[in-house]
């Protein structure tokens, strides 16, 4: 019954575009007291979000959730050409990352075809505070990553990872002034990795790509220049996907 509620709540708001309580209870017969909690429950969770007072629309993450061009085919369809390109011009495995839910995974890898020695970083799941694809999303991403909340739950994979809240907050602030993270011995001895959310805001700061290697080949100097070579192939990708700020703004809105 609960969730038979939300769904016809859903309904109405999004065959409407707009609505108020008064519009729910009109088309329903919800008692104006539950159709309003209902609607904040709703709106907690990112399926309605308020767009004047008293007036709700369909949320950024249920627009998300259904639009198809947002799957994981249709992405790689688009990103995966220009990934397979970055890694045979740079020699190294490059990476496609996007957040599901509360966690960023590694979605996808290429590799470069010349017979150089490279790392594959393997796919799946990644700790928000060791790996520079999770971190590169978490950092623009204030309600994802509450460090308020992770004091001394901060696992410890090598003696580099970072373990200290204050000290990811810094991270996360060096990350949103020079648009990309590392990760240097912090998930795994002898790898490093650099990577940037496609956007800082909208449906792109959900994905981020990334590159990664060996400590003898990611040397500070050669992540100080592939940082933002990595930050303009995302803002390409970007491009490509149709995801520029006019479209970030219609989606959202």
């Amino acid at each position: 019954m609960h969730l038979e509620r939300l769904t016809l709540i859903l309904e109405i708001v999004g065959q409407k575009q707009e609505a108020t309580v008064a519009d729910i209870c009109a088309h329903s017969d919800l008692p104006k007291p539950t159709a309003y909690r209902l609607v904040q429950d709703l709106v907690a969770v990112g399926l309605l979000e308020p767009v004047a007072r008293g007036t709700f629309s369909i949320g950024l993450r249920l627009k998300q959730i259904t639009h198809s061009e947002q799957s994981d085919r249709a992405l790689l369809e688009i990103i995966g050409p220009t990934l397979k390109q970055a890694a045979g011009q740079y020699g190294s495995a490059f990476f496609l990352s996007r957040l599901r839910g509360k966690s960023v995974e590694i979605i996808h890898v290429e590799t470069p075809e010349t017979g150089v020695s490279y790392l594959h970083p393997g796919l799946g799941k990644r700790p928000l505070h060791a790996c520079s694809c999770s971190k590169a999303v978490a950092a623009f991403s204030p309600d994802l990553f509450l460090t308020s909340d992770l004091e001394g739950r901060l696992r410890a994979y090598t003696e580099f990872t970072l373990t200290n809240v204050q000290d990811l907050e810094a991270e996360f602030e060096t990350i949103r002034k020079r648009g990309f993270a590392e990760c240097v011995e912090e998930i795994e001895r002898g790898m490093c990795s650099v990577a940037a959310p496609l956007a800082p805001n909208g449906p792109g700061a959900t994905l981020s790509i990334g590159a990664t290697g060996s400590v003898r080949v990611f040397t500070p100097a050669f992540r100080k220049k592939l940082g933002p070579k990595i930050t303009q192939i995302a803002r390409e990708m970007l491009a490509n996907l149709g995801w520029d700020a006019a479209q970030d703004a219609k989606i959202s809105g």
